[in-house]
């Protein structure tokens, strides 16, 4: 008899309040695949400073489950609920997850000027770079160089550092 194959879908799940790590630790025990995006700050205490690894997205852990596993996560000791839209847990493309984490690799990447015209709500695809492939709406433009990037499926924006020459205009799609 062959084993039925059930196919994995990446989602988002919201956590208790900064519970984030312990969620991640209970749920890598249980052997499901997660991954929680994590980002280096400098932390000020009044005796000393240190290097503290905080999540990107507050309250929030992407997993990669079936429907098998799909009730185990959220009946988990840290977790509240899926995230989701018109009362479904929405999957999340895992091209989205590979983006966001080529963007946390390379952050701290310095990258040239360009003067280009881009306006709030066109659509972009960068061309270049460790983001390259990506297509968002340009939900705000910070100087020269710093624009926003929304990932429709989470709901939620990325803010990056990209040169302007590395992304090019895209027909939106109505």
């Amino acid at each position: 008899m062959q084993a039925l194959k059930r196919p994995y879908f990446w989602h988002a799940i919201y956590t208790k309040s900064r519970a984030e790590k312990r969620l991640y630790k209970e749920l890598c025990s249980k052997s499901i695949e997660c991954y929680l995006p994590l980002k280096k700050q400098l932390r000020q205490w009044s005796d000393r400073s240190k290097w503290v690894e905080e999540p990107l997205l507050r309250s929030y852990l992407f997993v990669k489950v079936s429907e098998r596993e799909y009730y185990d996560v959220v009946n988990s000791n840290y977790a509240v609920r899926y995230v989701t839209f018109g009362g479904k847990a929405v999957p999340i493309p895992e091209k989205q997850i590979l983006t966001l984490q080529l963007f946390l690799e390379n952050e701290n990447q310095k990258v040239d000027l360009s003067h280009e015209n881009l306006e709030k709500g066109e659509m972009v695809e960068v061309v270049g770079g460790p983001l390259k492939g990506v297509t968002g709406e340009i939900i705000q433009i910070r100087g020269k160089n710093r624009i926003v990037i929304r990932f429709d499926s989470l709901g939620t924006c990325v803010y990056t550092d990209i040169s302007l020459n590395k992304i090019k205009q895209v027909q939106s799609v109505f």
